[in-house]
Protein backbone atom coordinates (compact mmCIF):
# COMPACT_ATOMS: atom_id res chain seq x y z
CA UNK A 1 0.00 0.00 0.00
CA UNK A 2 1.40 3.37 -1.00
CA UNK A 3 2.06 6.21 1.39
CA UNK A 4 -0.67 8.30 -0.31
CA UNK A 5 -3.24 5.57 0.22
CA UNK A 6 -2.26 5.25 3.88
CA UNK A 7 -2.61 8.98 4.37
CA UNK A 8 -6.04 8.94 2.66
CA UNK A 9 -7.18 6.05 4.87
CA UNK A 10 -5.89 7.83 7.98
CA UNK A 11 -7.75 11.02 7.02
CA UNK A 12 -10.93 8.97 6.55
CA UNK A 13 -10.54 7.39 9.98
CA UNK A 14 -9.96 10.79 11.55
CA UNK A 15 -13.11 12.17 9.86
CA UNK A 16 -15.07 9.14 11.02
CA UNK A 17 -13.81 9.64 14.57
CA UNK A 18 -14.65 13.33 14.51
CA UNK A 19 -18.15 12.52 13.20
CA UNK A 20 -18.63 9.90 15.92
CA UNK A 21 -17.51 12.34 18.63
CA UNK A 22 -19.81 15.04 17.23
CA UNK A 23 -22.76 12.63 17.25
CA UNK A 24 -21.96 11.58 20.80
CA UNK A 25 -21.69 15.22 21.85
CA UNK A 26 -25.00 16.02 20.19
CA UNK A 27 -26.67 13.05 21.89
CA UNK A 28 -25.22 14.15 25.21
CA UNK A 29 -26.53 17.68 24.74
CA UNK A 30 -30.01 16.37 23.89
CA UNK A 31 -29.93 14.08 26.90
CA UNK A 32 -28.79 16.97 29.08
CA UNK A 33 -31.61 19.17 27.73
CA UNK A 34 -34.13 16.42 28.46
CA UNK A 35 -32.70 16.02 31.96
CA UNK A 36 -32.94 19.78 32.51
CA UNK A 37 -36.56 19.74 31.31
CA UNK A 38 -37.44 16.88 33.67
CA UNK A 39 -35.62 18.65 36.50
CA UNK A 40 -37.52 21.87 35.74
CA UNK A 41 -40.85 20.05 35.85
CA UNK A 42 -40.16 18.07 39.02
CA UNK A 43 -37.82 20.28 41.03
CA UNK A 44 -39.18 23.72 40.19
CA UNK A 45 -42.62 25.01 41.07
CA UNK A 46 -44.54 23.49 38.15
CA UNK A 47 -45.30 20.34 40.09
CA UNK A 48 -46.43 22.44 43.08
CA UNK A 49 -48.87 24.40 40.92
CA UNK A 50 -50.18 21.16 39.40
CA UNK A 51 -50.74 19.72 42.89
CA UNK A 52 -52.59 22.94 43.81
CA UNK A 53 -54.89 22.60 40.79
CA UNK A 54 -55.59 18.99 41.81
CA UNK A 55 -56.62 20.12 45.30
CA UNK A 56 -58.84 22.84 43.81
CA UNK A 57 -60.48 20.27 41.55
CA UNK A 58 -61.37 18.12 44.59
CA UNK A 59 -63.61 20.92 45.89
CA UNK A 60 -66.57 19.68 43.84
CA UNK A 61 -66.45 16.23 45.45
CA UNK A 62 -67.48 17.86 48.75
CA UNK A 63 -69.42 20.95 47.65
CA UNK A 64 -71.79 19.16 45.25
CA UNK A 65 -72.75 16.26 47.59
CA UNK A 66 -73.50 18.80 50.33
CA UNK A 67 -75.91 20.54 47.98
CA UNK A 68 -77.45 17.21 46.95
CA UNK A 69 -77.93 16.30 50.63
CA UNK A 70 -80.15 19.36 51.04
CA UNK A 71 -77.74 21.84 52.56
CA UNK A 72 -78.26 25.34 51.19
CA UNK A 73 -75.58 27.26 49.33
CA UNK A 74 -75.92 30.05 51.92
CA UNK A 75 -75.05 27.80 54.85
CA UNK A 76 -72.15 26.21 53.00
CA UNK A 77 -70.61 29.55 52.03
CA UNK A 78 -71.34 31.15 55.41
CA UNK A 79 -69.68 28.30 57.32
CA UNK A 80 -66.80 28.40 54.84
CA UNK A 81 -66.22 32.10 55.55
CA UNK A 82 -66.47 31.65 59.31
CA UNK A 83 -63.74 28.99 59.19
CA UNK A 84 -61.57 31.11 56.88
CA UNK A 85 -61.85 34.19 59.11
CA UNK A 86 -60.81 32.14 62.16
CA UNK A 87 -57.87 30.64 60.26
CA UNK A 88 -56.72 34.05 59.01
CA UNK A 89 -56.90 35.54 62.53
CA UNK A 90 -54.71 32.72 63.84
CA UNK A 91 -52.32 33.08 60.89
CA UNK A 92 -51.89 36.85 61.26
CA UNK A 93 -51.44 36.59 65.02
CA UNK A 94 -48.77 33.92 64.66
CA UNK A 95 -46.99 36.01 62.02
CA UNK A 96 -47.22 39.12 64.21
CA UNK A 97 -49.13 41.06 61.54
CA UNK A 98 -51.78 43.66 62.36
CA UNK A 99 -55.31 42.37 61.81
CA UNK A 100 -56.62 45.71 60.60
CA UNK A 101 -54.31 48.15 58.85
CA UNK A 102 -56.71 49.52 56.24
CA UNK A 103 -57.37 53.22 55.80
CA UNK A 104 -60.95 54.39 55.46
CA UNK A 105 -60.41 55.25 51.80
CA UNK A 106 -59.80 51.54 51.11
CA UNK A 107 -63.10 50.34 52.56
CA UNK A 108 -64.83 50.55 49.17
CA UNK A 109 -62.26 48.20 47.65
CA UNK A 110 -62.65 45.86 50.64
CA UNK A 111 -66.42 45.95 50.23
CA UNK A 112 -66.14 45.00 46.55
CA UNK A 113 -63.74 42.09 47.10
CA UNK A 114 -65.63 40.97 50.20
CA UNK A 115 -69.24 41.46 49.11
CA UNK A 116 -68.85 40.47 45.48
CA UNK A 117 -65.63 38.49 45.19
CA UNK A 118 -66.05 36.50 48.38
CA UNK A 119 -69.74 36.45 49.40
CA UNK A 120 -71.91 36.88 46.29
CA UNK A 121 -69.41 35.28 43.88
CA UNK A 122 -68.95 32.15 45.99
CA UNK A 123 -72.67 31.99 46.78
CA UNK A 124 -73.60 32.18 43.09
CA UNK A 125 -70.89 29.65 42.19
CA UNK A 126 -72.13 27.18 44.81
CA UNK A 127 -75.82 27.62 43.98
CA UNK A 128 -75.09 27.04 40.27
CA UNK A 129 -73.75 23.58 41.17
CA UNK A 130 -77.27 22.46 42.09
CA UNK A 131 -78.77 23.74 38.84
CA UNK A 132 -76.39 22.56 36.12
CA UNK A 133 -73.30 20.50 35.35
CA UNK A 134 -70.61 21.64 37.85
CA UNK A 135 -67.94 21.18 35.20
CA UNK A 136 -69.62 23.84 33.04
CA UNK A 137 -69.74 26.19 36.05
CA UNK A 138 -65.99 25.75 36.50
CA UNK A 139 -65.21 26.14 32.80
CA UNK A 140 -67.19 29.37 32.52
CA UNK A 141 -64.92 30.84 35.21
CA UNK A 142 -62.21 30.96 32.53
CA UNK A 143 -63.95 34.17 31.42
CA UNK A 144 -62.70 35.88 34.59
CA UNK A 145 -59.42 37.21 33.13
CA UNK A 146 -61.36 38.93 30.33
CA UNK A 147 -63.71 40.57 32.84
CA UNK A 148 -60.81 41.59 35.10
CA UNK A 149 -58.78 43.12 32.25
CA UNK A 150 -61.82 44.97 30.88
CA UNK A 151 -62.67 46.41 34.31
CA UNK A 152 -59.02 47.33 34.90
CA UNK A 153 -58.98 49.24 31.61
CA UNK A 154 -62.18 51.05 32.60
CA UNK A 155 -61.60 51.70 36.31
CA UNK A 156 -57.81 51.72 36.66
CA UNK A 157 -57.16 53.21 33.19
CA UNK A 158 -54.82 50.37 32.27
CA UNK A 159 -54.02 49.89 28.60
CA UNK A 160 -55.56 46.92 26.83
CA UNK A 161 -52.87 44.52 25.59
CA UNK A 162 -52.40 43.76 21.92
CA UNK A 163 -54.51 40.82 20.84
CA UNK A 164 -57.02 41.21 23.67
CA UNK A 165 -59.97 41.49 21.29
CA UNK A 166 -58.90 38.24 19.65
CA UNK A 167 -58.88 36.55 23.06
CA UNK A 168 -62.39 37.88 23.69
CA UNK A 169 -63.62 36.45 20.40
CA UNK A 170 -62.11 33.02 21.15
CA UNK A 171 -63.55 33.03 24.68
CA UNK A 172 -67.02 34.04 23.50
CA UNK A 173 -66.91 31.33 20.84
CA UNK A 174 -66.00 28.78 23.50
CA UNK A 175 -68.79 30.01 25.77
CA UNK A 176 -71.32 29.71 22.95
CA UNK A 177 -70.23 26.12 22.31
CA UNK A 178 -70.74 25.35 26.01
CA UNK A 179 -74.32 26.63 26.09
CA UNK A 180 -75.52 26.26 22.49
CA UNK A 181 -77.21 22.89 23.04
CA UNK A 182 -79.35 24.30 25.84
CA UNK A 183 -80.15 27.40 23.75
CA UNK A 184 -81.25 25.21 20.83
CA UNK A 185 -83.39 23.15 23.19
CA UNK A 186 -84.95 26.35 24.48
CA UNK A 187 -85.79 27.58 20.98
CA UNK A 188 -87.33 24.23 20.04
CA UNK A 189 -89.46 23.97 23.17
CA UNK A 190 -92.93 25.52 23.31
CA UNK A 191 -93.87 27.10 26.63
CA UNK A 192 -90.28 26.62 27.87
CA UNK A 193 -91.08 28.69 30.96
CA UNK A 194 -93.12 25.74 32.22
CA UNK A 195 -90.09 23.46 32.10
CA UNK A 196 -88.52 23.55 35.55
CA UNK A 197 -85.41 21.67 34.37
CA UNK A 198 -84.72 24.12 31.55
CA UNK A 199 -85.41 27.15 33.75
CA UNK A 200 -83.03 25.80 36.39
CA UNK A 201 -80.32 25.31 33.79
CA UNK A 202 -80.67 28.86 32.46
CA UNK A 203 -80.68 30.21 36.02
CA UNK A 204 -77.53 28.19 36.63
CA UNK A 205 -75.81 29.85 33.67
CA UNK A 206 -76.86 33.27 35.01
CA UNK A 207 -75.41 32.48 38.45
CA UNK A 208 -72.17 31.14 36.93
CA UNK A 209 -71.75 34.37 34.95
CA UNK A 210 -72.55 36.41 38.08
CA UNK A 211 -69.67 34.60 39.78
CA UNK A 212 -67.44 35.44 36.80
CA UNK A 213 -68.21 39.16 37.03
CA UNK A 214 -67.95 39.18 40.85
CA UNK A 215 -64.56 37.48 40.91
CA UNK A 216 -63.33 39.54 37.98
CA UNK A 217 -64.22 42.74 39.84
CA UNK A 218 -62.57 41.35 42.97
CA UNK A 219 -59.33 40.86 41.04
CA UNK A 220 -59.28 44.50 39.96
CA UNK A 221 -59.99 45.98 43.40
CA UNK A 222 -57.68 43.48 45.06
CA UNK A 223 -54.95 44.73 42.74
CA UNK A 224 -55.79 48.26 43.81
CA UNK A 225 -55.26 47.28 47.47
CA UNK A 226 -51.95 45.61 46.56
CA UNK A 227 -50.81 48.87 45.00
CA UNK A 228 -51.52 50.56 48.32
CA UNK A 229 -48.87 48.32 49.88
CA UNK A 230 -51.04 45.91 51.88
CA UNK A 231 -49.86 42.33 52.39
CA UNK A 232 -51.67 39.53 50.59
CA UNK A 233 -52.69 37.86 53.87
CA UNK A 234 -54.09 41.17 55.17
CA UNK A 235 -56.14 41.53 51.99
CA UNK A 236 -57.39 37.95 52.31
CA UNK A 237 -58.46 38.57 55.91
CA UNK A 238 -60.31 41.76 54.92
CA UNK A 239 -61.95 39.93 52.04
CA UNK A 240 -63.21 37.03 54.16
CA UNK A 241 -64.29 39.30 57.01
CA UNK A 242 -66.32 41.62 54.77
CA UNK A 243 -67.73 38.57 53.00
CA UNK A 244 -68.88 37.10 56.32
CA UNK A 245 -70.46 40.42 57.34
CA UNK A 246 -72.34 40.64 54.02
CA UNK A 247 -73.56 37.03 54.28
CA UNK A 248 -74.98 37.33 57.82
CA UNK A 249 -78.06 39.42 56.85
CA UNK A 250 -79.01 36.79 54.25
CA UNK A 251 -79.35 34.34 57.12
CA UNK A 252 -82.20 36.38 58.59
CA UNK A 253 -83.85 37.14 55.25
CA UNK A 254 -84.26 33.46 54.37
CA UNK A 255 -86.44 30.86 56.05
CA UNK A 256 -83.70 28.22 56.14
CA UNK A 257 -82.97 26.96 59.69
CA UNK A 258 -79.52 27.55 61.15
CA UNK A 259 -79.65 24.02 62.61
CA UNK A 260 -79.01 22.78 59.09
CA UNK A 261 -75.26 23.05 59.80
CA UNK A 262 -74.50 19.98 61.91
CA UNK A 263 -71.19 18.80 63.29
CA UNK A 264 -70.86 16.40 60.36
CA UNK A 265 -71.56 18.95 57.64
CA UNK A 266 -69.38 21.50 59.42
CA UNK A 267 -66.53 18.97 59.42
CA UNK A 268 -67.01 18.37 55.67
CA UNK A 269 -66.89 22.10 54.96
CA UNK A 270 -63.77 22.41 57.14
CA UNK A 271 -62.20 19.58 55.11
CA UNK A 272 -63.14 21.39 51.89
CA UNK A 273 -61.53 24.60 53.19
CA UNK A 274 -58.43 22.65 54.22
CA UNK A 275 -58.06 20.83 50.88
CA UNK A 276 -59.02 23.42 48.26
CA UNK A 277 -58.27 26.50 50.34
CA UNK A 278 -55.36 26.00 52.71
CA UNK A 279 -53.46 23.17 51.00
CA UNK A 280 -54.32 24.38 47.50
CA UNK A 281 -53.09 27.91 48.15
CA UNK A 282 -50.06 26.65 50.11
CA UNK A 283 -48.84 24.55 47.16
CA UNK A 284 -49.78 27.31 44.73
CA UNK A 285 -47.71 30.02 46.43
CA UNK A 286 -44.85 27.59 47.02
CA UNK A 287 -44.91 26.93 43.29
CA UNK A 288 -44.97 30.61 42.40
CA UNK A 289 -41.80 31.10 44.43
CA UNK A 290 -39.97 28.51 42.32
CA UNK A 291 -41.59 28.62 38.91
CA UNK A 292 -40.75 30.81 35.94
CA UNK A 293 -43.59 33.19 35.26
CA UNK A 294 -43.90 31.95 31.67
CA UNK A 295 -44.91 28.50 32.98
CA UNK A 296 -47.41 29.45 35.69
CA UNK A 297 -50.35 30.18 33.39
CA UNK A 298 -49.88 26.91 31.51
CA UNK A 299 -49.77 24.92 34.75
CA UNK A 300 -52.92 26.63 36.05
CA UNK A 301 -54.82 25.53 32.94
CA UNK A 302 -54.68 22.01 34.38
CA UNK A 303 -57.40 22.98 36.89
CA UNK A 304 -60.47 22.83 34.60
CA UNK A 305 -59.10 19.69 32.96
CA UNK A 306 -58.62 17.94 36.32
CA UNK A 307 -62.00 19.18 37.56
CA UNK A 308 -63.69 17.91 34.40
CA UNK A 309 -62.10 14.46 34.71
CA UNK A 310 -62.88 14.18 38.44
CA UNK A 311 -66.49 15.30 37.95
CA UNK A 312 -66.89 12.89 35.03
CA UNK A 313 -65.41 9.87 36.83
CA UNK A 314 -66.76 10.35 40.37
CA UNK A 315 -69.96 12.36 39.87
CA UNK A 316 -71.00 11.20 36.41
CA UNK A 317 -71.13 14.66 34.81
CA UNK A 318 -70.27 14.15 31.16
CA UNK A 319 -69.59 16.74 28.49
CA UNK A 320 -70.79 16.54 24.90
CA UNK A 321 -68.41 16.88 21.96
CA UNK A 322 -69.48 20.52 21.44
CA UNK A 323 -68.94 21.31 25.10
CA UNK A 324 -65.49 19.72 25.06
CA UNK A 325 -64.61 21.87 22.03
CA UNK A 326 -65.92 24.93 23.86
CA UNK A 327 -63.89 24.00 26.93
CA UNK A 328 -60.68 23.86 24.88
CA UNK A 329 -61.50 27.23 23.28
CA UNK A 330 -62.03 28.82 26.70
CA UNK A 331 -58.82 27.33 28.08
CA UNK A 332 -56.85 28.52 25.04
CA UNK A 333 -58.33 32.04 25.34
CA UNK A 334 -57.50 32.19 29.05
CA UNK A 335 -53.96 30.94 28.36
CA UNK A 336 -53.46 33.58 25.65
CA UNK A 337 -54.59 36.32 28.04
CA UNK A 338 -52.16 35.09 30.71
CA UNK A 339 -49.29 34.85 28.20
CA UNK A 340 -50.00 38.37 26.95
CA UNK A 341 -49.92 39.70 30.50
CA UNK A 342 -46.67 37.84 31.21
CA UNK A 343 -45.00 39.09 28.03
CA UNK A 344 -46.09 42.69 28.72
CA UNK A 345 -45.23 42.50 32.44
CA UNK A 346 -42.42 39.96 32.78
CA UNK A 347 -41.71 38.67 36.26
CA UNK A 348 -38.41 37.25 37.41
CA UNK A 349 -38.14 33.53 37.03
Amino acid sequence: MSVGACITMLEGLIRLGVTYVSLQSMAFRHALSLFNLIEEITVTGTVFVLIATFFWALDTLIRYPLMEAGMSALHIVLTEHLILVILMVVWLRVRGVSLWAFARRDWLSLLVIGAFGSAIGTLAFTQAFSLMNPTLVILLQKLQPLVAISLAAWLLKEDLRAGFIGCVVVALAGSVLLVVEDIVQLMQTDYWHYSDQLKDRLWGYALALLAVVSWGASTVFGKQLSREGYRSDQIMFGRFLFGLIVLLPFLFWTEEPVQQVTVGTGAQIALMVLISGVLGMLFYYQGLQRIASRHSALAEMAFPVMAGVINWVFLGFELSALQIAGAFALIIASLLVHRTEINENPLPA
